[in-house]
């Protein structure tokens, strides 16, 4: 039987103390990996995410950073370091959230904003992190993007084009890094329901889920176990991929 198995591995979850972070985090310690948890400025949730991490019996710690910054990723890489080692599983999660208006309406700073916390996060997390796994000639980078990327709907431009511009970074990263052992995937998530939802019940979004052909909405749980496949030795033939979670909603060409 497969069996997706981190132990020994040491993770970064950025953004891990969000909806979707937090069930990544708490589901690469159930698969055996040690998490260091990222926030930006969110303490108390990411300790609760530390918390649950070593309920499972795993190592971690909480590390604050601002992700569109270098320096301040570069201290969170260090203090990662210190703590737990070499990191050879990165999650690139978080994102500045903004309200979404239409491109006309949209201020420009919304559209740099999403830049800097897609595209930039992931360049900088690169530059931190892609060192020590060089050196062991082993990692596994999983960047999350979204199925807003492929549908480019109206109303969703400033996300959208971060989302599209991490999708270049993905793809050249992935050639450049391949010959050391180094896989660079994404995966992109649909309108996915998360704890927010459960405690709002917010579950159900009957136009959404017209459009989904399995006629439903994924949940964060199903996301992140994507995640931790692309995470492991399972998937080790597999870089460069943008792969959705979401229902069948996007289906990328050949």
């Amino acid at each position: 039987m497969l069996k997706i198995d981190l132990t020994g591995r040491t993770a970064l979850v950025t953004g891990a103390s969000g909806e979707l972070g937090r069930v990544t985090a708490r589901t690469l310690a159930a698969c055996g990996a040690d998490v260091a948890v990222h926030y930006c400025g969110s303490r108390d949730r990411a300790m609760q995410t530390v918390e649950a991490v070593k309920a499972q019996g795993r190592r971690s710690v909480a590390v604050q950073a601002d992700v569109t910054d270098f320096e301040s990723v570069t201290r969170m890489a260090q203090e990662v370091q210190e703590a737990l080692g070499t990191v050879s599983l990165l999650v690139a999660n978080a994102v500045i959230q903004y309200e979404w208006k239409s491109v006309l309406d949209q201020p420009l700073a919304d559209f740099q904003s999403q830049f800097a916390s897609c595209a930039m996060q992931t360049v900088h997390l690169a530059k931190a992190f892609l060192p020590g796994m060089i050196a062991q000639h082993y990692g596994r980078i999983v960047c999350i993007n979204t199925e807003c990327a492929a549908m480019a709907e109206p109303g969703v431009a400033a996300y959208t084009a971060g989302k599209r511009a991490l999708d270049g970074v993905v793809r050249c990263l992935a050639k450049e890094v391949g010959m050391h052992g180094i896989t660079v995937n994404q995966v992109a998530p649909g309108w996915t329901i998360s704890d927010r939802d459960r405690l709002a019940h917010t579950e159900e979004a009957p136009d959404y889920v017209r459009t989904v052909p399995l006629g439903r909405r994924g949940t964060d749980t199903e996301i992140a176990n994507m995640t931790a496949f692309l995470l492991s030795d399972l998937a080790s033939f597999t870089t460069g991929a943008y792969i959705p979670v979401s229902g069948g909603r996007v289906m990328p060409a050949i």
